[in-house]
């Protein structure tokens, strides 16, 4: 199970901490119950977005400096 830190606004939080006390749930169980929810309605869509992969790399060229002076200067 994963530990994570969200932030809520005050009414939204206000409203949460009601829904767990009329079921006797906690908040995090409040909280995971809205998000099954919420993921089972709008289950994520494969889209060119969430397919999107890194370009194959191009060759651009020599380097214009020799090697031991662009790593040299990066250190100082």
């Amino acid at each position: 199970m994963i530990k994570t830190q969200v932030q809520i606004p005050d009414e939204l939080f206000n409203r949460a901490k009601k829904v767990a006390a009329q079921n006797e749930w906690s908040f995090a169980e409040t909280v995971r119950r809205g998000l099954e929810y919420i993921t089972s309605v709008r289950p994520v869509q494969e889209t060119a977005r969430g397919c999107w992969k890194l370009p194959p790399a191009q060759d651009c060229g020599p380097f214009l400096l020799p090697e031991e002076e662009w790593t040299a200067s990066s250190h100082e």
